[in-house]
């Protein structure tokens, strides 16, 4: 098990990886305002997040009310993360 510093640390890079990437998907898409950045990233926690995720429902019979807690906080990252970064220029 990891100590929490380094579980924190690992987090924050992978959250800078996520927008860097949203990044590019906001620019590819156009998008302009809040809005269109908060539906980059949905469309981006859709497509990616809650497909790749969903089989730990599926194949490891996890309870989905976890499932819909712990891809909710991915799912408001994303979007917040994504008008955050569409606003921001």
């Amino acid at each position: 098990m990891q100590s929490f510093p380094k579980a924190l640390l690992a987090d924050v890079i992978a959250n800078f990886v996520m927008a860097y990437v949203l990044v590019h998907a906001a620019h590819y898409a156009g998008a302009a305002n809040a809005g269109q950045g908060a539906a980059v990233g949905f469309f981006n926690w859709l497509g990616f997040v809650a497909v790749a995720t969903l089989f730990s429902v599926t194949f490891e019979k996890r309870p989905l009310g976890l499932w819909v807690i712990n891809n909710g906080f991915h799912l408001v990252g994303l979007v917040i993360m994504g008008i955050i970064v569409t606003v921001w220029k």
